[in-house]
């Protein structure tokens, strides 16, 4: 069984989603969240966390990177295509120009 990161990529940050949520639409958020949890089962190796930028190193470095990440998660599966079955109808994908990325976790030689 692999592992694969999921990061959650959005043109709107996480903090800044969860500060223009109401309290309702938050709690629904967070519901959509746990039912895709449920769904996903044993695969989810963890529900992970949203993320907040703190920078780039070398402290002050200016370079592109791309649709920031707001959050990620990690799921072990058996191949990219089950992955891709345990995303479909994701909430995170519920949101305007929301995107999602699978990374396969490599095994490090000699562990």
């Amino acid at each position: 069984m692999a592992r694969f990161m999921i990061l959650y990529r959005s043109s709107v940050s996480a903090a800044d989603q969860m500060a223009s949520a109401s309290p309702e639409q938050a709690q629904e958020g967070m519901a959509m969240w746990m039912r895709w949890a449920e769904k996903t089962g044993q695969a989810l190796a963890d529900l992970g966390s949203p993320l907040v930028s703190s920078g780039l190193l070398p402290t002050g470095a200016d370079g592109e990177t791309g649709t920031p990440i707001g959050g990620y998660s990690i799921v072990e599966a058996s191949s990219s295509e089950e992955v891709a079955d345990l995303l479909d109808g994701h909430p995170h994908l519920m949101a305007p120009g929301a995107s999602i990325e699978v990374l396969e976790c490599m095994q490090i030689p000699g562990t």
